[in-house]
């Protein structure tokens, strides 16, 4: 990809921009010049990790080293050459950055697609044994198999023989195949390739760190689990003072540059949509007119950020009584929670449905969005009486701009429950990045195509 970029940046420069002529005056520089590019750049690549068998194929961490080690090289080379004194062309030194970036990122999600499908099928998946109590192994095993396609294949578990020789997750029994002073032993035994401690296992304050040792030779390596479910890698450094590992976790922050940088985003996106997609608005508008009696929009008062209320836009996609018809449904409620959802809803019209599985009648929060009421990603935005009935800590969901679409959106959507609903949302409030964002925009146009909870 690299190799294209720097071509293809070559062969728009001197042969379709015009200066073909200029060609054997420059080329023995510029081909000197690719040959430094793509020789930084792969150094670059391979420097930040971005092939580490930790980051590939899960993650975002994947594409932000990528991201990071091509900003970094083209970096140090304009530096360098500013220092040097040496004067290229810099439409062929701009050119390659973002043709080689987005090849890349291409080329690495293309190759994600066929990982997740190898592992589907049992391929390239770490065979990994658990270690710890009883609870925090049920509660590890349980966390890996809610991946749907997960990095580890949990075979067994180490725990004290006290506790019973099976574990039961979700109705799956794992068998204890160890207790906690034979782990190595029978790591090497079973050939596993990671062995996974969950808490603290047993009184020994020198057990991970001994275990440690005794995995030497035995080709698995050692992870550690946290309990930290809420926090994402980037809040977390490590830092060793005299052999002590710290682990430093980043408070989060409700303001600063990055949200600076996210309300341009969601002016720039909102108002381009709002442009592309306004004949698609407009007949929409119309097909609901002719399908039944009412206005075209309903208003509805949501809470936003730092619980201010606002009137959140949608098509109407149901009848206009629907708000008065409500009391006669609610012992037939199926949604999580304080949530209402019904998936027959009767009050539903027959365009109405139609929107609803395409999320088309969300469109109309492009215009919250343009003015500051929303945001492209965040949480789902509450009703008030969703928020009287919130618990303690669930109010953090109010710290930043509610979204048009978000965690609870790309993750099964009126199929979760309220727990894993607000669980979601919560992460998503403390660990937000712009990449972050934009992964959760691409999930949600796979969403669409696929819709999945939408009722």
């Amino acid at each position: 990809m690299i190799l294209v970029a720097v071509l293809g940046a070559f062969a728009t420069r001197f042969w379709w921009d015009g200066d073909a002529a200029d060609l054997p005056q420059f080329a023995a520089g510029y081909w000197m010049l690719a040959v430094v590019i793509v020789t930084a750049w792969v150094i670059s690549l391979s420097a930040m990790h971005t092939r580490n068998s930790r980051v590939v194929g899960i993650g975002l961490a994947e594409y932000r080293n990528v991201v990071y080690a091509s900003v970094l090289a083209f970096g140090l080379l304009a530096i360098s050459l500013a220092i040097l004194d040496i004067r290229v062309a810099r439409g062929f030194f701009v050119l390659a950055l973002p043709m080689g970036l987005l090849g890349l990122l291409v080329n690495r999600w293309l190759w994600r697609r066929w990982l997740v499908r190898q592992r589907s099928r049992g391929r390239f998946i770490s065979r990994a044994i658990v270690v710890g109590k009883a609870s925090d192994v049920e509660y590890v095993i349980g966390q890996i198999d809610k991946k749907a396609v997960s990095v580890y294949q949990v075979i067994g578990a180490a725990v004290d023989l006290e506790d019973g020789h099976s574990v039961t997750v979700n109705s799956r029994r794992v068998s204890v195949v160890s207790d906690l002073k034979s782990v190595a032993h029978v790591a090497g035994q079973l050939r596993v390739d990671a062995v996974i401690v969950a808490g603290h296992p047993g009184s020994d304050e020198h057990f991970i760190r001994d275990l440690g040792w005794d995995l030497e030779g035995t080709g698995a390596e050692l992870v550690v689990a946290s309990r930290l479910t809420n926090v994402a890698g980037p809040r977390i450094h490590f830092r060793p003072v005299e052999g002590l590992p710290l682990m430093h976790v980043e408070l989060p922050h409700y303001e600063g540059g990055k949200h600076v940088l996210k309300r341009g985003l969601d002016v720039a996106a909102s108002g381009v949509a709002l442009l592309i997609l306004s004949p698609l608005m407009v007949a929409i508008s119309l097909l609901i007119r002719r399908d039944s009696e009412g206005p075209v929009f309903f208003r509805q008062e949501r809470v936003g950020k730092d619980g201010r209320t606002f009137f959140m836009l949608k098509f109407r996609s149901m009848v206009k009584t629907a708000e008065d018809d409500l009391a006669g449904l609610l012992d037939q409620n199926e949604g999580a929670g304080v949530l209402f959802k019904m998936k027959n809803d009767p009050r539903i019209t027959r365009i109405g449905r139609i929107l609803r599985k395409y999320s088309l009648d969300e469109l109309p929060q492009l215009w919250n969005i343009l003015i500051g009421e929303m945001s492209l990603v965040g949480p789902r935005p509450p009703l008030m009486t969703e928020v009287e009935n919130y618990g303690d800590r669930v109010h953090r969901r109010l710290y930043i701009k509610p979204g048009l679409t978000g965690m609870w959106q790309v993750n099964g959507r009126s199929n979760l429950d309220w727990d894993e609903s607000v669980r979601l949302d919560l992460y998503y409030v403390e660990n937000w990045s712009l990449i972050g964002d934009l992964v959760i925009i691409w999930r949600t146009f796979r969403v669409l195509v696929n819709p999945t909870g939408a009722y």
